[in-house]
């Protein structure tokens, strides 16, 4: 039997190992000295003006939802195929989440939006899925038109870019961005530091709105708790969070990032190899390309042609199991998880392009230190388990 291929691998080496060992010599663990050094690297790499560690990129939402003053009363749109953590951060500021439907491509359909805004919508939250960037000018546009703020979810997307420009970024010469991006540095990200996050936005004052909330309130952090005086004194100015990111975790940050372009080489590659391996296949579709972005390939979800086969996905995820392929799905929409039942907002009627492409989808390996060897094996299992449960079908001829 081949060896196992797990669904993901971290791309740790002798640089992150060096930097954290530093870090621990250094005899500053938490928030200090690397966590600079991060947040600047990172906002140059993103082309954002400002950016704030945290200790996750649901800290980062909840921050830059907070930091807008969303509240009760207040709905914000998001996509149903996205994390849980996506929709917590929306409950958790008191404001009510509402669905709108997906696109072909998997990300959130920018004419769905408009048939969900209300007078309440103060929000939209696209997420960008995958790592392939939503149509973001027409999300800034419909924000435009009715005067609501926009927070991206980029988990997935630290690397990607739109019309030329990183996520993050927005688009310049158009006058174009969001009010905040929110990005993941949990395990399984192409930035990995195990936990972590960051928070990029284009105005000051929302940065430092959200440095108070990201640290307990606390009117100065570590840095600057020495007044002019050289009296140490602090106020609580406001009730805030306890999100910020340690030195440890920056110092990792800082080694992952001068690899991504590195890695989202490597990840393009390896999309395009299992593109041309997996060609032809009638019982499943591949996931959509960039077109005239940058995917970030933080997935490779292919989709079943269910019509095609005698088994379902669950079957077809098992299938490769025992060939030694792990999988996973990404994700189980929103609607079906019974903590937002109370929300008609999250309802399955709301969005039935995501509920039917749900139970198509399998992520497959993706990752740097995957190797194309094995991408080969990964395609002739798929292949091999398609073809072992390929649906023969009947012509019926006129006699």
């Amino acid at each position: 039997m081949h060896p196992y291929i797990p669904f993901h691998k971290p791309s740790i080496d002798h640089a992150e190992i060096e930097t954290v060992t530093a870090t621990l010599s250094s005899g500053w663990l938490t928030t200090g000295p690397r966590t600079a050094q991060f947040e600047k690297e990172f906002r140059e790499y993103v082309g954002a003006p400002y950016a704030l560690a945290v200790n996750s990129c649901t800290a980062a939402l909840h921050l830059a939802l907070a930091a807008l003053e969303l509240g009760p009363g207040d709905e914000v749109i998001t996509t149903p195929l996205t994390f849980c953590a996506t929709v917590n951060t929306i409950i958790h500021t008191g404001a009510t989440p509402v669905m709108a439907d997906i696109g072909p491509d998997g990300n959130i359909d920018p004419d769905s939006i408009r048939r969900r805004i209300t007078p309440r919508t103060r929000a939209l939250l696209p997420v960008h899925y995958g790592g392939l960037p939503c149509d973001m000018r027409k999300i800034w546009r419909i924000a435009q038109d009715h005067g609501l703020y926009v927070v991206e979810d980029a988990a997935h997307a630290l690397g990607s870019h739109y019309e030329g420009s990183p996520i993050g970024a927005g688009l310049p010469r158009a006058g174009l961005c969001s009010d905040a991006v929110a990005y993941s540095f949990y395990a399984t990200k192409s930035l990995a530091t195990g936990e972590g996050g960051m928070v990029t936005c284009h105005r000051e004052d929302l940065l430092e709105r959200m440095r108070v909330l990201c640290l307990h309130g606390i009117s100065k952090d570590a840095w600057n708790r020495y007044g002019q005086n050289g009296n140490w004194y602090y106020e609580v100015v406001e009730q805030g969070f306890k999100y910020n990111l340690s030195d440890v975790q920056s110092a990792i940050g800082v080694a992952q990032l001068s690899k991504q372009e590195r890695f989202i080489a490597r990840r393009t590659a390896q999309a395009r190899h299992y593109a041309e391996q997996l060609a032809g296949v009638e019982e499943i579709e591949l996931p959509e390309g960039s077109g005239g972005t940058r995917h970030a390939w933080h997935l490779y979800p292919i989709r079943l042609n269910l019509d095609k086969l005698t088994i379902d996905r669950s079957a077809f995820i098992s299938a490769l199991k025992e060939k030694g392929i792990g999988t996973s799905v990404h994700f189980i929409p929103i609607p079906l998880h019974p903590a937002y039942a109370e929300f008609p907002g999250l309802a399955q009627e709301t969005c039935p392009n995501a509920m039917a492409l749900y139970e198509r989808l399998v992520s497959l390996p993706i990752y740097p230190d995957l190797s194309f060897e094995e991408i080969d094996y990964i395609a002739s299992s798929v292949k091999a388990t398609a073809r072992e449960a390929r649906r023969v079908q009947t012509v019926m001829t006129a006699r």
